[in-house]
């Protein structure tokens, strides 16, 4: 681990930028942490509160859960490694959210990872899934021992309709209306760092330099709060 000094991270990127990936590194790396805002809504739908029953007819109805009921359990789960920090992945989605949480609470640094779209396109269109397992496979970097079957069981692949380029566009033009605001509202509060590139490995050091500098450095009081 680089430092014992908690910051509290948020990690931005499109569906398909690899943004998942570079998150584990950099929890493995620090040993912070890691929480992925989806993963924490499925499991709190699962509970029996009276939040997870509103959050549930929000769902089966088709609608979208109001923000403060998903910032509400959020933070809850941030308090818990307000001192250690933490890494958060998966929120905010609009600005709207953004706000909210900086008010509840003050993020210390974001990392945005930008990837060009034609690649995040090739890196999903390959894509296929064993679906009652979860098992992924990509048809240009881990493809099935058995074209369109899985590996183990022998079962059909199948792919994904959001994995389909003309469904990945609309994908990633949703994502970038959404996330420049709040990439705006990011780097007016001066704390945000992009990056760019096409493979996570040649991104991961320039993000991994990055950390191990503002995790030496002390806190900013003015950001951290």
């Amino acid at each position: 681990m680089a430092s014992q000094i908690a910051r509290r991270l948020v990690i931005l990127g499109a569906p398909g930028s690899g943004k998942s990936t570079i998150a584990t590194r950099i929890v493995k790396a620090y040993g912070m942490p890691y929480i992925v805002a989806g993963d924490l809504l499925r499991q709190n739908i699962k509970q029996q509160s009276e939040e997870s029953r509103t959050m549930k007819e929000y769902i089966n109805k088709g609608l979208l859960i109001p923000d403060d009921l998903i910032l509400k359990f959020l933070v809850d789960e941030l308090e818990k490694n307000r001192e250690q920090g933490f890494l958060l992945e998966g929120y905010p989605r609009t600005l709207n959210q953004a706000e909210m949480l900086y008010r509840q609470m003050k993020v210390d640094h974001v990392i945005a990872i930008h990837v060009p779209a034609d690649e995040i396109i090739n890196r999903l269109k390959d894509r296929w899934f064993h679906l009652s397992s979860g098992r992924v496979y990509n048809l240009l970097w881990r493809p099935p021992k058995e074209a369109g079957k899985d590996d183990i069981t022998g079962e059909p692949l199948a792919q994904r309709e959001d994995d389909k380029p003309a469904v990945i566009r609309h994908r990633l033009n949703a994502y970038n209306k959404n996330i420049n605001p709040i990439i705006q509202f990011y780097k007016q509060l001066g704390i945000l760092q992009d990056f760019h590139g096409r493979e996570s490995d040649k991104i991961w050091p320039e993000v991994k330099n990055y950390l191990d500098h503002i995790l030496k450095e002390p806190m900013n009081q003015k950001v951290a709060v």
